[in-house]
């Protein structure tokens, strides 16, 4: 497997333990939060070693996820997972349209405006209700709302680089 078809992709993360036949509580990060039960096998990091674990099933239980995953039959067993990240390979996430991303993909993005300026990097994005907002690093933290034309002027993968209409002392 390459580089780029082995990157994992953190989608939540196991917060406790329901029932006695090894059921997992769920907290994803996906859109919506149900969606992370769409892949399998997930990747879980025990005693710092990622390691492929089957997805027998999965579903929303009141305003939470629960999953059952394979060799884990029972609530001593599966309350050894509380706390691991649970991450998918990348290329097991369906493929975007033209011009929308996958905020995995814009992190560590070079960040230019208009004007030719190195703003920094995007750190990480987080939601709004009205937008995302990219957190990019440099000489100092910029918060920018992910506004696609108005402020997001261009996006490539290939070279790394997003160009931006933003001013370097706003």
């Amino acid at each position: 497997m390459d580089a780029a078809s082995s990157k994992r992709i953190t989608m939540g993360r196991i917060c406790g333990v329901v029932g006695l036949s090894g059921w997992v509580k769920v907290v994803s990060y996906t859109e919506p939060k149900e969606n992370i039960l769409r892949y399998s096998p997930w990747l879980l990091c025990l005693d710092g070693i990622w390691q492929p674990i089957r997805l027998l099933g999965g579903r929303l239980q009141g305003k939470g996820l629960v999953a059952q995953l394979e060799n884990y039959v029972d609530r001593d067993a599966a309350h050894k997972l509380i706390g691991a990240e649970v991450a998918v390979y990348r290329t097991q996430l369906p493929p975007v349209q033209a011009g929308s991303y996958y905020w995995t993909d814009l992190i560590g993005l070079e960040v230019l405006n208009l004007q030719g300026e190195r703003l920094g990097a995007i750190e990480s994005l987080f939601e709004t209700g009205a937008n995302d907002v990219l957190v990019i690093k440099g000489a100092r933290e910029y918060l920018v709302p992910y506004i696609k034309d108005q402020v997001i002027k261009e996006i490539d993968l290939h070279s790394g680089v997003m160009r931006i209409d933003w001013d370097s002392e706003f």
